[in-house]
């Protein structure tokens, strides 16, 4: 372990975000494929990515009773041992359980797990690294989350293109080699404990009884719908607004979005120190909520598609940015408050769409309707984030918790 620094604790923790990329947006691009392939009912093999992110807000919610007790090591272990089972599984489960569909399932169960898991550990692993500028650390950690969609992506339809999706077992397989090398990174790099010796996390009871823990949670659950709300129909916007088929609309929307979200999380990780946090992400608030107007409101579908270029690059860094508030503002929170605050930001990229998706439904259809309704995500965010500046009313000391 000695040859190995925190430098490269970080570099394993991009590469943990590339790994849940992975196992989020792999599956997506087959279900055509196991539709044909497997007589599945496209209904039932959508519920396949709705499991795998019910299954991962469950592990946000459990994750910190055992993580603590086993070490972030080990559970930063089990984490991409699972991710690669189940992609192996891919491979194999369809033909050897009794129906194809469990075997899928049996798949997603697997790797949501590692999913999960990754969500809650990676954040606070880079959060405790001794290293200065945490915040443009954390920022250039989630941008790899948007390479990772964007490669699994290309990557992907390339392969498709040149090999055949005929053969995307062996592109699963592929895929998991890259947990699989992580575990060897993880196995090595040296891990900081997130608190001090005998010092002890905030429990459940104090961080409910802490406002400002409820003001970054609703900072989280804003960050999440602000970005899955229009993320989630880039492609339908790419594909009008540049009259193409949907196939290319759907690499086209998606990878604009993912590409300046990432962009937006690369420039704050390079040049942060030099930028204030809270004004960066609330000029980011302001141009996510003229990017939802530009999108609802123009008659024209190529504003839309810029629309939408833009909403991916103000969401870039609602996400870290409130991580980073949190861990500086609530210092002794420990696993527990990450994995609160990551059950936040996957409630609200489930709650967003769904209010697209609903409010589309009531008004004819309309999805640009269902954009201009989600605007109460942007607006709100713009609300409580000067809360989270240095205000008496919102005493910070985790030592007490009656405010």
């Amino acid at each position: 372990m000695k040859c190995f620094t925190y430098k490269h604790t970080i570099y394993s923790c991009f590469i943990g975000y590339i790994v849940q990329a992975i196992i989020n947006n792999f599956i997506p691009l087959l279900f055509l494929t196991f539709q044909s392939s497997y007589g599945i009912p496209l209904s039932k093999i959508t519920f396949l990515v709705t499991f795998n992110f019910g299954l991962q807000l469950f592990i946000d919610l459990i994750s910190p009773a055992f993580i603590d007790k086993i070490g972030y090591r080990a559970s930063i272990l089990i984490a991409h041992i699972t991710a690669a089972a189940g992609l192996i599984g891919l491979i194999f489960l369809p033909e050897l359980l009794p129906t194809p569909f469990m075997g899928l399932m049996a798949s997603v169960i697997i790797y949501a797990i590692g999913g999960g898991l990754i969500e809650v550990l990676i954040s606070p692993i880079v959060e405790a690294c001794p290293t200065d500028n945490k915040e443009t650390a954390m920022s250039l950690l989630h941008s790899f989350y948007c390479w990772g969609h964007v490669g699994v992506v290309l990557l992907s339809t390339l392969f498709f293109t040149f090999i055949g999706i005929q053969n995307w077992k062996i592109l699963s397989g592929l895929w998991a080699i890259v947990p699989i090398l992580n575990i060897l990174l993880f196995a090595r790099v040296p891990i900081a404990p997130l608190l001090a010796e005998g010092e002890k996390g905030m429990t459940i009871k104090e961080l409910i009884a802490n406002k400002l823990f409820w003001i970054l949670l609703i900072l989280m659950i804003c960050a999440g719908a602000c970005e899955q709300a229009v993320s989630q129909w880039a492609s339908t916007f790419a594909e009008k607004g540049l009259r193409v088929s949907k196939t290319i609309g759907d690499l086209t929307g998606p990878m604009l979005f993912a590409i300046l979200m990432g962009s937006s999380r690369a420039i704050y990780g390079k040049y942060g120190e030099k930028i204030d946090l809270h004004k960066f992400m609330y000029c980011s608030g302001l141009l996510c909520l003229f990017s939802y107007l530009l999108i609802s409101l123009s008659p024209s579908p190529a504003l839309g598609l810029i629309g939408c270029g833009l909403c991916g690059l103000s969401v870039g860094i609602l996400w870290p940015g409130t991580f980073s508030i949190s861990a500086a503002k609530l210092k002794s929170g420990g696993t527990l408050l990450f994995a609160l605050l990551a059950l936040g930001g996957d409630i609200g990229c489930s709650l967003g769409p769904s209010t697209v998706g609903i409010a589309s439904g009531l008004l004819g259809d309309n999805l640009k309707y269902g954009i201009l309704a989600a605007v109460v995500f942007p607006v709100l965010l713009l609300i409580f984030l000067p809360f989270t500046k240095a205000n008496p009313a919102l005493r910070t000391d985790t030592s007490k918790t009656d405010l």
